[in-house]
């Protein structure tokens, strides 16, 4: 039994020894540095230096997927980061993303991909927009040119 609470005290020793300036601080920089990873040219620098072949790295890409979680993910602008550190857990992704020519077909898809999103999204949005704010100086279809409505059979 008091080895137990021996245990518990030297994790909560751990998590007080981290101030809330250090806790904000180590949120900040791994939120940027998950951000990073929706760049495919970064990740390709990070291959080509070894850093996948770190299992040390490796572990700390798998501790990064909390970032999943909805009370982490809403902080994130860049969410396609999300999707290459589920990539990243591959070995297969991380020995690939090497060579140049993957890297390449990547980020033009990633580019095609927010092209159409972007586009795709202004679209509804003006839709959106029209259904609710209609144009003030056309009749109501419902209404003659008079401005009384037609019964409609």
């Amino acid at each position: 039994m008091a080895n137990k609470k021996g245990t518990n005290k030297t994790k909560d020793s751990l998590q007080a020894a981290e101030s809330d300036d250090q806790q904000r601080l180590r949120f900040q920089v791994e939120l940027e540095f998950v951000q990073c990873l929706a760049n495919p040219n970064y990740l390709h620098f990070l291959a080509q230096r070894d850093f996948f072949k770190d299992p040390c790295f490796v572990n700390y890409l798998k501790y990064l997927l909390y970032w999943k979680k909805p009370e982490y993910a809403k902080f994130l602008k860049y969410p396609m980061c999300l999707y290459f550190l589920d990539l990243l857990q591959s070995e297969e992704f991380r020995r690939k993303i090497v060579t140049a020519p993957c890297c390449k077909f990547i980020d033009d898809q990633a580019i095609l991909l927010w092209q159409h999103y972007t586009r795709r999204r202004t679209k509804n949005l003006e839709q959106q927009h029209f259904l609710h704010n209609p144009p003030r100086n056309q009749p109501n279809p419902q209404q003659n040119q008079n401005g009384t409505s037609q019964k409609m059979n």
